[in-house]
Order: C-alpha cells, then structure tokens, then sequence
C-alpha cells in the first residue's frame, strides 16, 4: 500500500499557466521525491496597462512517502 501526501504550490512565469506549472513541479522536485501527479486547483493572471503580465497557478502537488 503507498501512503501518498498533498502539498499545495503557488508559481508564476510570464509564458504561460502550463510554464507556471512547470515550474511549480520543478521547483518542488528539487526538495521533494517520488512526485506522483499535479493537480492545477486555481489559474489567474495579472494585467498591466491591458495586457496580460503574469500567469500565476495554485497546484496541487501528490508524492509518495516511503
């Protein structure tokens, strides 16, 4: 039986929300293993002078414990 645990992650990238996802993974990867799957929970992007600046996402983010 795995013994899987959630953490959330907010990133941003100035790309994209699948490049502030990228992200989120790479950078959790490099302090957490055996990462299992990502869940994207929340997008959002802030607007400047109207046009489209950041592209932020809040993930969810499930690794096994062993």
């Amino acid at each position: 039986m795995a013994i899987l645990k959630v953490i959330e992650v907010l990133a941003n990238s100035e790309k994209s929300w699948e490049d502030a996802t990228r992200k989120a993974v790479s950078q959790a990867s490099k302090s957490v293993k055996n990462i299992r799957s990502v869940y994207v929970n929340e997008q959002s992007a802030s607007v400047e002078d109207g046009d489209v600046k950041e592209f932020r996402v809040n993930v969810k983010i499930t690794f096994e414990i062993k």
